[in-house]
C-alpha cells in the first residue's frame, strides 16, 4: 500500500489503483477481438470487374486491403494469378489502388503526379512520357498536365488519381469507393469512364462501394457483404431478380422492396400466402414453417388492374414525384407499401386507393432464417 505524508505529518489517502484494475486483484483478461471477416473463399476471373458492395462496416475495405497487402490475414491465402502473395509487400504485388481521397501530391503538376510511380521504378524518360500521354488522352487530361491539383475540379482530380493507377499497367486495379466525394452528375460520368477503361484495358478490377447503382452498372460480378459475411455472389441480374435472402432483397432497388408477413395454406392445386388484407398464390416451396415473409418490388405493384393480379387497399401517405415516374407510398391492412407508377396518375395524399400486385413477381422468404424459398 502506498502511504504518503505531507510536511505537517498528515497522512494522505492511498494512491488510487491503476485504471482498469481492481486493488489486489489481477486485471480481467481483454475480450477476444471480433473478426472483421468471416471465412471468405472468393475467386475473381482474369479480366473481370468484381464489385464488393454492402453497408458501412461490412468488411468491404478490409477485403480490398487484404488484396493490396495493407492487411495480413490471420488465416487463409491471397493469390494473384498462380502466385501466393499473402506475405508479399504491397509494392511488389503489381497492383494499383485508387483511394476514396484523391491523395495527389499538391506541389506537383498533373504530369508529375502521373509520372511519379514510373520514375520511382527508374523507367526511361521516353517510356514515362509515352505512358503519361496515353493515360491523359484516355482521361481527357491533356490540357491540364501543367496544372497543380489545387487548380482542378473534383472530377478532374479523381481522373488524375485513376490515371496514376492506369499508367502503371498493373495486374489488378483496386478501387476503394473512388466516387463517393463527387456530386451525382460527376459520379455518372466517372462510372462510364471507369467502365470504358476496364473495357479497353481488360485488366482485373476489384471495386468497393456502398452504392447499389455503381455496383449494378459496373460489375461483371457482385459480392454482397453484411457483417463480414458474404450474403450472395452473382451478376447484377442474379442479385436483383433472385436475391438470396431478405438483406440482399432490401439492399438492392430504389425504392426498396416491400415486405409483408403471411402464412402458407395449401389450397389443393394452389399454395396460398394469406395475411391481413391479401391472399396471393405462390410457387410450391419446401418450407417447414407456415410463416413466411413476402417481398414485392415497387414496380411489381400497379394502380391499374391486370389479369391475375391481386388487390390490396390502403390510403396514400405520400407521393414522391421523380419526373417521368412517381413513388406512391400508402398504408393499409397489409402494412406500409410503395408503388412505382408514371406521373400521369393524379394520386394525392389522403386518397383511398386499390393497388394490384403481380403474383409472379412476389418473392418468398422464410420468416425465421430470412432465406429465399
Amino acid at each position: 500500500m502506498d502511504v504518503r505524508f505531507d510536511r505537517a505529518g498528515k497522512r494522505y489517502p492511498p494512491s488510487p489503483a491503476p485504471r482498469g484494475r481492481l486493488w489486489g486483484r489481477r486485471p480481467a483478461p481483454a475480450p477476444e477481438p471480433a473478426p472483421a471477416l468471416a471465412p471468405l473463399n472468393l475467386t475473381i476471373l482474369s479480366g473481370q470487374l468484381a464489385v464488393l458492395v454492402g453497408p458501412s462496416g461490412c468488411g468491404k475495405s478490409t477485403t480490398l486491403r487484404l488484396a493490396a497487402g495493407l492487411e495480413t490475414p490471420t488465416t487463409g491465402r491471397v493469390f494473384i494469378g498462380d502466385c501466393d502473395v499473402t506475405l508479399v509487400p504491397p509494392a511488389k504485388r503489381d497492383v494499383a489502388m485508387v483511394f476514396q481521397s484523391y491523395a495527389l501530391y499538391p506541389h506537383m503538376t498533373v504530369f508529375d503526379n502521373l509520372a511519379f510511380a514510373l520514375r520511382m521504378r527508374k523507367m526511361p524518360a521516353a517510356t514515362v512520357e509515352k505512358r503519361v500521354r496515353a493515360a491523359s488522352a484516355k482521361l481527357g487530361l491533356e490540357s491540364y498536365l501543367h496544372r497543380r491539383p489545387s487548380a482542378l475540379s473534383g472530377g478532374q482530380r479523381q481522373r488524375v488519381a485513376i490515371g496514376r493507377a492506369l499508367v502503371r499497367e498493373p495486374l489488378v486495379f483496386l478501387f476503394d469507393e473512388p466516387l463517393s466525394n463527387l456530386d451525382a452528375v460527376l459520379r455518372g460520368e466517372m462510372r462510364r469512364e471507369i467502365a470504358r477503361i476496364h473495357r479497353d484495358t481488360e485488366t482485373t478490377c476489384l471495386y468497393v462501394t456502398h452504392d447499389q447503382v455503381e455496383a449494378m452498372t459496373l460489375a461483371d460480378l457482385i459480392i454482397v457483404l453484411d457483417g463480414g459475411v458474404v450474403q450472395q455472389v452473382g451478376t447484377a441480374a442474379d442479385v436483383y431478380q433472385r436475391p438470396a435472402n431478405r438483406f440482399v432483397a432490401g439492399f438492392f432497388g430504389a425504392p426498396a422492396m416491400n415486405f409483408f408477413a403471411g402464412e402458407l395454406e395449401d389450397g389443393g392445386q394452389t399454395l396460398w400466402a394469406r395475411g391481413p388484407g391479401f391472399e396471393i398464390p405462390v410457387p410450391r416451396t419446401t418450407a417447414r414453417d407456415r410463416r413466411v415473409l413476402l417481398g414485392a418490388r415497387p414496380e411489381a405493384l400497379s394502380l391499374e388492374r391486370s389479369p391475375g393480379s391481386v388487390a390490396v387497399s390502403g390510403r396514400i401517405d405520400l407521393v414522391e414525384v421523380l419526373g417521368a415516374s412517381s413513388v406512391v407510398r400508402f398504408r393499409g391492412e397489409v402494412g406500409d407499401l410503395a408503388v412505382m407508377t408514371n406521373s400521369q396518375h393524379a394520386a394525392r395524399p389522403g386518397d383511398d386507393i386499390t393497388v394490384w400486385i403481380d403474383p409472379s413477381a412476389v418473392h418468398v422468404f422464410d420468416a425465421k432464417t430470412e432465406l429465399r424459398l
